[in-house]
């Protein structure tokens, strides 16, 4: 836009020096004064639409960092509407799936999205022997703005580690009121409580790079260097194991 401003100016500057000169004959135009140099820094992101939408709830449970290369990202995860979504995702917190991926897929006011893929377009496996989840889509909680829904693949339980926040009102990816029990739509289990900001910048950023979703993927990589629990805010259900007994010596 600077730039833009700059070229007017001079079209006008010039503009005026040819319209004196065509009222004074013979009379000497004005030195130009040299413009400004290019300003080089990077744009500011375009604001986002808001804050996220009110109508999400209070959640009860815990809470995960996801820290990137364009900043951290605090979601409130919610383990009363949602457990069983909650508890998939943890476990692949705590095996460190996440760390070393990227945000993969960015549709531009709609979400953005994070799993199992890395820099280089190479997916992980999901970890062996965890069961497949049930889908927990009809929990009172929808896709909107700063939700938080876990991905999946044709059939109904078949979420693996990928996660996707949504930047716009996405509630169509809610289950469909006329077909009963929890088989279609996208389960809501969370929410961004912090860092938002950083979720609406990785949305404008240039897509086309190289991912699972052709033509979806930053064109600079976004990097999920971790993602942690948030110490206080979840208890491990899962009991430590006895440390091994000392062997005797013979």
């Amino acid at each position: 836009m600077r730039s833009k401003i700059f070229m007017l100016a001079a079209i006008l500057s010039v503009t005026g020096s040819a319209f004196a000169q065509d009222q004074t004959p013979g009379t000497a135009a004005p030195a130009q004064a040299a413009p400004p140099p290019p300003d080089n820094s990077p744009p500011a992101p375009p604001p986002g639409p808001g804050p996220i939408d009110p109508s999400i709830p209070e959640m009860t449970g815990p809470q995960i960092l996801i820290s990137t290369s364009m900043g951290d990202i605090t979601l409130q995860l919610d383990a009363v509407r949602a457990p069983k979504s909650v508890e998939h995702v943890l476990t692949y917190v705590k095996a460190k799936h996440y760390d070393g991926t990227v945000f993969y897929r960015v549709i531009p006011g709609a979400l953005i999205q994070m799993g199992s893929w890395d820099a280089q377009g190479k997916g992980r496996p999901d970890i062996i022997g965890i069961k497949r989840l049930p889908l927990e889509v009809k929990n009172g909680l929808s896709n909107v703005r700063g939700s938080v829904g876990l991905a999946r693949g044709e059939e109904p339980d078949s979420a693996g580690a990928d996660f996707f926040i949504n930047v716009g009102d996405e509630s169509p990816l809610d289950a469909a009121k006329d077909v009963p029990g929890n088989t279609t739509g996208y389960a809501v289990f969370g929410k961004v409580i912090g860092g938002l900001s950083v979720v609406d910048a990785i949305d404008h950023v240039k897509t086309g790079g190289i991912g699972p979703m052709e033509g979806q993927a930053p064109m600079v990589p976004i990097l999920i260097s971790k993602v942690t629990i948030v110490p206080g805010t979840y208890t491990d259900p899962t009991p430590a194991k006895p440390a091994a007994a000392p062997k005797k010596k013979k």
